[in-house]
């Protein structure tokens, strides 16, 4: 059985190959993964063809700032959630001049749970250019992984390589 660090190892590689085969860039907007979906994708020879970075949100100041993300759409809706998640991934492709970008936002513990989102609730956002009449989509997801820190952040980093793979093997792209 492949251990996590494998998979992720391999996805990564996944991707790359993919986006280098389709001619397509991608970056990220990381909160609770801190860095760790793009270290996976630069530990991948090649990795600069196609990867183009990655903002690392942690705090809400920078989700606002340099993703912006509105201050209203956090108040309403907090960082936790599907609108921020899609908001982080539409800044994320604007501010990296993309063709997909995926973001995650989320709650890894082993405190920080708010109402109706425990611990390993976790939103990833997308956001892609369409090659078929040139505009772009967007949108996210709520996935919800159990376990420790650790365990919930690694089974967010193969999340978010898995759907940037699906996103362009499903022609989104």
């Amino acid at each position: 059985m492949i251990d996590i660090n494998e998979d992720i190892c391999l996805r990564a590689k996944e991707l790359i190959d993919i986006s280098c085969f389709e001619g397509i860039t991608f970056g990220f907007a990381e909160s609770l993964t801190g860095g760790s979906i793009s270290s996976a994708v630069v530990n991948i020879p090649g990795a600069s063809n196609a990867f183009k970075g990655s903002v690392v949100s942690y705090t809400n100041e920078i989700k606002e700032n340099v993703l912006g993300v509105p201050s209203e759409l956090i108040r309403i809706y907090n960082e936790v959630s599907d609108e921020c998640a899609k908001a982080m991934a539409e800044g994320a492709f604007s501010v990296l001049g993309v063709d997909l970008a995926v973001s995650v936002t989320g709650i890894a513990g082993p405190t920080g749970e708010l109402p109706g989102k425990p611990v390993g609730t976790v939103y990833m956002g997308y956001c892609c250019r369409k090659t078929a009449d040139s505009g772009i989509t967007s949108g996210s997801v709520r996935l919800n992984f159990e376990g420790d820190r650790k365990t919930v952040r690694d089974n967010t980093v193969l999340a978010a390589l898995s759907c940037a793979i699906s996103l362009i093997k499903d022609g989104r792209l």
